[in-house]
């Protein structure tokens, strides 16, 4: 199926509004750009770097930033960025650069960090267009992944979600999919609020100890891959090393997925057990997946509203707030959209992603409405 029929086999009355293909033959660089919807405002999303991305997966991305947005209840559209490749290349910055100068052009986008991308690559796009979000801050910014905003508001999301199924954080056990930005200020939210991480994960594997994980031993990862895994029974040899795919059926009472996207399907949902699913990573189940774990039990909180504290935190940035102003707003925003989908949810039988969505969307089209896109 090519770009195109990827595209447009999911447009609808939100978007997408555009989308761009760039390519630098001298780079080899091959980049996306998906503008879905600027009726709130410029679009917001992360430019994600990761050797194999598609329009499709920028699209669905694009089309969650603008959900995400609405939700937050910030004045700005979605959309996203990819660049196709292998991120850790030896002229990375040059790469950044010469992704940036396709974007200037596109005032209608803002972009923030995301997987492969950071504050450094977004201080070189500052400079090359004069826009970007999750600065150092150095440079008056709010750095998403050195302040673990994400992770941090997912953890708030997960005591909210918790609450309507009667699970007591406090001793509750959970799996967590990824242990970059979002996994480890996730796994420090969930413990500071008496919960046990007692597994995590990587590309590569993941450990598993039922006693419960050390933080500050895990955070000592091998600093050459940048691999969790693969300090099992060498430098942590508590617990077992368990394939990566294994940790999603762990007998845990919160599952999070935190990294990749589609990594719980029809394929594996059987297998998941967790009481609650936070969805601490972009589009990581899909909507059939979400469903069967509703029908039996499981409560999902969806993913453009269990992580959109980077997003938040970006647009206190965008208008100079602090780093200690962006946690409130984060606690406060998701902690009441946790509430308000719950009860929505409960009150007309709908699962929670389509009570989500049903809120996020009906913001967005009455400013379509009154800017005469409708």
């Amino acid at each position: 199926m090519g770009a195109e029929q990827e595209i447009f086999g999911y447009a609808d009355e939100l978007g997408p509004e555009k989308v761009v293909h760039f390519y630098d033959p001298k780079l080899q660089l091959k980049g996306i750009l998906v503008v879905d919807n600027t009726a709130l405002g410029p679009a917001i999303g992360g430019i994600r770097w990761a050797p194999d991305i598609t329009t499709n997966e920028i699209f669905r991305l694009a089309r969650s930033m603008t959900l995400k947005n609405s939700a937050a209840g910030i004045s700005y559209g979605g959309g996203k960025a990819g660049i196709r490749g292998n991120p850790d290349v030896p002229n990375r910055e040059e790469f950044i650069r010469a992704f940036a100068r396709f974007l200037r052009v596109h005032t209608d986008y803002i972009p923030g960090p995301d997987m492969g991308t950071d504050e450094h690559c977004m201080a070189i796009i500052q400079d090359e267009i004069g826009r970007a979000i999750g600065l150092h801050r150095e440079l008056g910014g709010i750095p998403l992944d050195e302040m673990g905003v994400t992770g941090y508001g997912a953890g708030e999301a997960a005591e909210e979600a918790a609450d309507f199924i009667g699970l007591d954080l406090k001793g509750a056990t959970v799996a967590i999919e990824g242990f970059g930005a979002v996994g480890q200020a996730c796994f420090r939210s969930l413990v500071s609020k008496g919960a046990r991480v007692v597994a995590v994960s990587d590309i590569d594997g993941a450990i598993y100890d039922p006693e419960g994980m050390d933080f500050d031993a895990l955070v000592q990862y091998d600093k050459a891959t940048k691999k969790v895994s693969k300090l099992w029974n060498r430098d942590y040899k508590r617990g077992r090393h368990i394939a990566d795919g294994e940790l999603f059926g762990l007998d845990v009472d919160v599952l999070v997925p935190g990294a990749r996207p589609d990594v719980i399907t029809m394929k594996n949902v059987e297998s998941v057990k967790a009481r609650l699913v936070v969805e601490a990573a972009n589009i990581p189940a899909s909507l059939e997946a979400e469903r069967f774990l509703g029908d039996k039990g499981s409560l999902v909180v969806p993913d453009f509203i269990a992580n959109g504290g980077g997003v938040i935190a970006g647009s206190v940035e965008l208008r100079k707030g602090t780093i200690e102003e962006s946690f409130k707003v984060i606690k406060k925003q998701i902690r009441e959209n946790v509430s308000e989908i719950m009860a929505l949810s409960k009150a007309e039988a709908l699962y929670p992603r389509e009570a989500a969505e049903r809120i996020a969307r009906r913001r967005v089209m009455v400013a379509m409405k009154d800017k005469g896109r409708l």
